[in-house]
């Protein structure tokens, strides 16, 4: 009898703890599930604008790895810096866009949903051929803006130290590499080495990266405190070193060699001709400077030669390896040390590689292979030139390139780490623990679990002793 007693005991314990468990995870918190908060970024850059919508847990602001991209809309047409000649019609570009973040973040969010817009390299050089324009871009963007019941933060132009910086706090907070939670809720530094981060846009590039090494030049240095840790960190943007300007310049350094109605362009495909008025050429800061003595309405016919060697050397003639004041120098008399680690790669980097790799078939792990599949296509990489040339990547330190677009289901890029910067939502001072209503509720389940099967063991140790003294 006191045995089947002391059993049932132990019994009426695990279902006592299951049914408090069930109570704390379903009806125990009667408010249900915490609400979200949102944040909004359009990313104006010199080709187009993107717009990234951003959603965390509102308990949870100074967390870490929960805020996630909620939505994206690409903006259609080009980017706000090419409204120049009608400036109002950049805001009214970015309507569509908007009115689907109307859509998308809850209307009882709106009011306290931050909306900011960072400009990019476009923007850059649009301010230094003409600030007066650039002003009334942004002034119209921003007019825009304000018309929807978001929180308006501001519409500014990021430098380019600002957009590397950004792009690289934004790729290892995804990565979790600044800090990370275990699986009681507790902050777990991951004792992880950072990633350097590599952008390439259309009129400028990017690379950050964290170093022990003696940072030369000043400029060049950024010193971060993120959850308590320090980190000194490398970064460098080379206006002008986008995809499109480079472009630009190649085809201006053409037409200096040998002017005429028609120019052969070694980088194109045998067979393919394009005729461009030299206003498209020389509309630039990058490229003003060598403008021809040529009326800018009149036309030039580009035909390809597709003669990869000769498109490699013009090329090379846009970096500069000879100039360097420093100990060490990436191009164009920039100091950088010797990269090392691990790097990420996204924005035209990921683009290039990625066509190469699914649309040509061809794997990229050294150096090598985009040069490859550059004499493949008749043209030349601006990647491989960056990556190899310029910033000195070579076979041994390649393959420690990832080449992505996301991490997760979040896009990797600058906007991110711009919100999470304007919002403080990363503290300078490591968190001494972290709230959770679930973590408490484990806490307190586990005492009750200890403690009720306590009691019911020395009541059935109890039980079981009477039982034999009975008997004897």
């Amino acid at each position: 009898m006191a045995r089947r007693l002391a059993v049932l005991l132990l019994l009426l314990a695990f279902g006592c703890l299951l049914g408090i468990l069930l109570l704390l995870l379903g009806s125990g918190d009667t408010r249900g599930p915490p609400g979200f908060k949102y944040g909004i970024v359009l990313d104006a850059g010199s080709s187009h604008t993107a717009m990234f919508i951003y959603k965390w847990p509102a308990d949870k602001e100074n967390d870490t790895g929960v805020v996630n991209e909620h939505g994206m809309c690409d903006v259609e047409g080009p980017g706000i810096s090419s409204y120049s000649l009608n400036p109002p019609a950049a805001g009214t570009s970015l309507e569509h866009c908007l009115n689907q973040a109307l859509r998308d973040v809850p209307k009882e969010k709106h009011a306290g949903t931050p909306l900011y817009l960072g400009a990019t390299a476009g923007m850059r050089l649009l301010n230094i051929a003409d600030p007066q324009v650039s002003d009334a871009v942004l002034r119209a963007v921003a007019a825009t803006l304000k018309m929807y019941p978001f929180d308006f933060r501001g519409a500014k132009i990021l430098s380019g130290e600002e957009e590397g910086v950004f792009g690289w706090v934004t790729a290892n907070y995804l990565l979790e590499n600044f800090i990370k939670r275990g699986w009681l809720g507790e902050w777990i530094q991951p004792q992880k080495k950072t990633l350097g981060a590599m952008d390439f846009g259309g009129a400028s590039t990017q690379i950050t990266f964290e170093t022990r090494d003696t940072i030369e030049n000043p400029r060049n240095k950024v010193m971060l405190k993120l959850y308590g840790q320090a980190y000194k960190v490398y970064t460098h943007s080379f206006l002008c070193y986008g995809r499109d300007q480079v472009l630009k310049r190649l085809l201006s350094k053409l037409l200096q060699v040998h002017y005429q109605a028609t120019v052969f362009h070694p980088c194109w495909p045998m067979g393919y001709n394009k005729s461009l008025l030299l206003s498209s050429i020389y509309d630039s800061p990058c490229t003003e400077k060598e403008r021809p003595s040529l009326a800018l309405n009149s036309t030039v016919t580009l035909v390809g030669t597709g003669n990869g060697n000769l498109c490699a050397l013009h090329v090379s003639k846009l970096f500069d390896f000879t100039t360097c004041s420093f100990s060490h120098c990436s191009f164009d008399g920039v100091f950088q040390p010797k990269v090392s680690g691990n790097f990420i790669a996204f924005s035209a980097f990921f683009y290039t590689v990625d066509f190469i790799q699914t649309v040509m078939g061809r794997p990229v792990h050294l150096p090598s292979d985009l040069k490859d599949a550059a004499e493949t296509i008749c043209a030349t990489s601006w990647s491989e030139l960056l990556t190899t040339k310029g910033y000195s990547f070579n076979n041994h330190s390649f393959p420690n390139i990832a080449f992505q677009k996301k991490a997760g289901e979040t896009s990797i890029g600058w906007a991110l780490g711009y919100m999470l910067n304007l919002t403080n939502m990363i503290p300078a001072e490591k968190p001494s623990f972290h709230k959770s209503m679930l973590y408490n509720y484990w806490v307190i389940l586990i005492l009750l679990f200890v403690v009720t099967t306590l009691t019911s063991l020395v009541t059935a140790i109890c039980l079981l002793r009477y039982s034999k003294s009975s008997i004897i």
